[in-house]
């Protein structure tokens, strides 16, 4: 068995795997999924794929644990809903294997999963009465799709209060509005494209936010550029005047999404793409300010944590040659719900009693923290347009360190620096 497969905890199942809309998705346009509580899916981009394959060993550390690749199509539910269901790859005598890739080294062991045969979407099969009202009520689900991303994108900043009963996280999946748009237009372009194509590679990574119980995601696009070597001149230079016209030709980085949940209020915050293209500096530096307070006050012990993590990763980075991380995010994430901090030391009367609290209604369910445990984490997400010396296709072969996003770093140091310091820590 797969040791990727083995990791997730997946036991088989003949009818696939249902996907559900990541919830904590904040940024970007491709679809995130949640495959399960510690996985998630998106579509297979080569490019990416081949990246988390030849990924430098120090590298790994900063970036999603890759689990895989699922086959993954759409199917009508009893209601004639549509869903995303997730198969193993197909190999030889009911096997799955990875994506046969020949530039991508080790191959991985196949899973062996139960096979069996399943309901599809068959419309030349419906009625012709049917699928003339299906087809209009599809036209206009479209139509009204396009209409709410028009109000979400006028709407770049929201705000949505959790309900006090029950646990808060349980609450999240109602309220973030960028990932059910992205799901709902993942949907649309599989449907469109149904006649032609129903099944789609799918790479397995995993899920960041799941040890937390209120995320927090911080989206940052990073580097002074974000059109691939092989953009359309239309693609380069959209790409181009959004860096120019955007805190990324000035700093390397700017704001691509998020999600903060603010305790005084009891509020979820979001902020999206759209906000964060229209940012000054000072606006961008309020930004990183605004994702560190809790509504009460500013979370200072995050602070540090995440400037030895920013450190870090940019030490990595200067000692990569080649790589160019056009178009990559850096996401900042750590626990809204603040967990109360116990010593390791501390007596088990006390921690009885800090238990009988967590179990209360009104202070959450949650369990205890040690001093000192980690508590806030910084990972690279996002490579479809990265490009390696490795990447043997490409017609253009960078020297040296990527300059543009260890800028962006750098730069990003400066101001939690900053802001550390002026909050008095």
């Amino acid at each position: 068995m797969s040791p990727a497969f083995r990791a997730m905890d997946v036991e088989p199942h003949t009818k696939g795997v249902l996907l559900e809309p990541f919830v904590h998705q904040v940024g970007g346009h491709s679809c995130v999924l949640r495959f399960n509580e510690t996985t998630l899916c998106k579509p297979l981009v080569p490019r990416e794929h081949q990246f988390y394959e030849t990924l430098p060993a120090e590298m790994r550390r900063f970036t999603p644990q890759y689990k895989g690749v699922v086959s993954v199509r759409f199917e009508e539910d009893e209601d004639r809903n549509l869903c995303l269901i997730a198969y193993p790859l197909k190999g030889d005598h009911g096997t799955v294997d990875f994506v046969d890739n020949s530039d991508c080294e080790p191959k991985s062991k196949l899973l062996r999963w139960t096979n069996k045969k399943h309901h599809m979407l068959e419309t030349e099969k419906t009625p012709k009465d049917w699928v003339r009202q299906h087809r209009k009520e599809e036209k206009m689900k479209s139509h009204k799709l396009e209409e709410e991303f028009e109000w979400l994108k006028k709407s770049e900043v929201l705000y949505y209060s959790v309900e006090k009963k029950g646990s808060i996280s349980s609450q999240l999946k109602h309220y973030n509005p960028w990932s059910m748009k992205c799901h709902q237009q993942q949907l649309q372009r599989m449907k469109e494209n149904a006649k032609h194509r129903n099944q789609y590679k799918f790479i397995l990574l995993e899920n960041l936010t799941s040890r937390y119980e209120v995320p927090c995601v911080l989206d940052l696009k990073m580097g002074t550029r974000q059109h691939g070597d092989d953009a359309s001149e239309e693609k380069a230079a959209n790409q181009i005047r959004k860096c120019q016209q955007s805190t990324s030709a000035v700093i390397g980085v700017r704001v691509c999404g998020m999600q903060v949940y603010q305790a005084g209020t009891g509020q979820l915050m979001f902020m999206n793409k759209y906000h964060g293209r229209k940012l000054s500096v000072q606006g961008f530096k309020e930004a990183l300010f605004q994702f560190f307070h809790n509504g009460r006050y500013l979370r200072r012990e995050l602070l540090g944590p995440v400037l030895k993590k920013l450190a870090e990763l940019k030490a990595v980075l200067e000692r990569q040659e080649s790589y160019r991380f056009y178009s990559s995010s850096l996401l900042v994430i750590y626990d809204g719900k603040e967990w109360p901090e116990v010593a390791l030391d501390s007596d088990e009367e006390d921690l009885e009693d800090l238990s009988e609290e967590s179990a209360d209604e009104s202070a959450g369910a949650y369990a205890y923290k040690p001093i000192g445990a980690s508590s806030v984490d910084v990972r690279m997400i996002d490579f479809a347009h990265t490009t390696c010396r490795l990447y043997g296709e490409d017609s253009v072969v960078h020297e040296g360190q990527d300059a543009g996003y260890i800028f962006g770093l750098q730069s990003l140091i400066d101001i939690v620096t900053e802001i550390s310091e002026e909050s008095g820590e």
